[in-house]
């Protein structure tokens, strides 16, 4: 089992019982009880788990059920990811990254001639018949409840990686930058973002102002962002002074 997968795997399990004692990690996990304790000094050390006497409790918040949230795609999120899906021409190199409002950019994308590369099972389903569509799927470890790659594999998959652009989603936004609501996901869209030209960050007004665990980058990194009305102003001023443009999209 490669480290990502077990570190996981770890996660999945404290979440699910909330507390989780060593011994019970090595036997499910079927590892050494020193290799189970690096990976929880790890994880401990990147705030998703507490080390405890003989165990760990989870802290970190859940990557929820993708079906679920894909389920809850509101009406803001179809009309951002049609505003998104114009902005993107023919011929060009697109990087998708995981989520419920960039599968919906994915669908809107029918018809143009593109290069598209994504770590998204769901969206490299809904793309992979599509004639006009050349799609790279970067590898990793499959995060079950997402279907998204992530880990050591993804990062240095995407490293030999060009894109004119880079069409990512966030778990909040806060004057400080972008965050996400899980440490496993951090590196591998860190990477994403080195490797495109462009980033263009789609995301309903309700995300800004939160603030999820790990923080990915700062609002510089961000070229664009397509957003719904319910956006302030406050916030528009602060997307201007950090030069990020906005594209609202109106009801």
């Amino acid at each position: 089992m490669i480290v990502d997968e077990r570190r996981a795997k770890i996660l999945r399990i404290s979440e699910e019982l909330g507390f989780v004692s060593l011994q019970r990690l090595v036997t499910e996990i079927d590892a050494s009880e020193s290799t189970i304790r690096r990976d929880l000094e790890y994880l401990d050390t990147i705030g998703q788990i507490q080390r405890t006497r003989g165990g760990a409790s989870f802290l970190g918040d859940s990557l929820s059920d993708f079906d679920a949230r894909k389920t809850r795609a509101s009406f803001e999120k179809q009309q951002i990811a049609r505003r998104t899906a114009d902005l993107i021409c023919s011929g060009e190199t697109v990087l998708l990254d995981g989520g419920t409002t960039t599968l919906e950019v994915a669908r809107y994308l029918t018809g143009k001639s593109l290069q598209i590369l994504t770590n998204s099972l769901p969206i490299a389903s809904l793309l992979m018949n599509r004639p006009e569509v050349e799609l790279i799927f970067i590898g990793g470890y499959v995060y079950p409840k997402t279907g998204v790659a992530l880990g050591e594999q993804a990062v240095e998959a995407l490293r030999k990686m060009h894109a004119g652009r880079l069409v990512m989603s966030t778990g909040g936004i806060t004057a400080e930058g972008l965050f996400n609501s899980n440490a496993l996901l951090v590196d591998t869209e860190r990477q994403m973002i080195r490797t495109a030209d462009r980033v263009t960050l789609v995301a309903d007004s309700s995300k800004f102002g939160q603030r999820a665990l790990a923080k990915l980058c700062p609002l510089t990194d961000v070229h664009e962002i397509v957003t719904d009305d319910g956006v302030s102003d406050e916030w528009r001023a602060v997307m201007e002074s950090a030069n990020v443009r906005m594209e609202v999209v109106t009801r």
